[in-house]
């Protein structure tokens, strides 16, 4: 199973591919971020966004798309355009007649430090161990969506298994 892991931002979206088996030691394909400009026009960095993702979606040709979902902040206007990158993911994910899963920071930490509350440091360590890389993925963001990859490989691979792939998902994929 091949998936691409989205940490939404409008600054800073995180972008990662990886592959593997629920069980098994994950292989990273490509981990990055997609940055736009905080002084251009919102739907032209929105845009920029669909369009960087949809490339990696055509290059990589995922098997399913993971996505953070987006959980309250204090600052309204950042929850806010995370909320508008991380539907654009979802978007692209649909579009392409992809099964999109979207999974609470928390359910990430837990899926590859085994601690729910762990801090980026300690997924950005972890992220690095499983994959049995050089070099810790960075910036966080990159490593935060490698992560939300490597859960949805073990968790979401193992859930679709057992549901056959249908329970809490719509008919384009998206999970409810």
């Amino acid at each position: 199973m091949r998936v691409l892991g989205v940490d939404p931002g409008l600054t800073r979206c995180g972008v990662g591919i990886v592959e593997g088996e629920p069980g098994r030691t994950c292989r990273l394909i490509v981990g990055g971020v997609i940055r736009t400009d905080p002084g251009t026009e919102l739907a032209e960095r929105l845009l920029a966004i669909e369009g960087k993702l949809t490339a990696l979606l055509t290059k990589y040709e995922p098997d399913a798309v993971a996505v953070e979902r987006v959980f309250s902040q204090h600052n309204v206007s950042t929850v806010i355009g995370t909320a508008q990158a991380s539907g654009v993911a979802m978007l692209a994910g649909a579009r392409r007649g992809l099964p999109v899963t979207t999974y609470t920071p928390s359910e990430v930490k837990a899926a590859v430090t085994g601690y729910g509350d762990a801090d980026k440091n300690q997924v950005t360590t972890m992220v690095t161990r499983l994959l049995r890389l050089t070099e810790a993925p960075r910036p966080a963001d990159a490593a935060d969506a490698i992560a939300l990859a490597i859960c949805h490989v073990w968790r979401g691979g193992t859930k679709a298994r057992l549901t056959g792939g249908t329970q809490n998902t719509t008919r384009t994929g998206v999970r409810q």
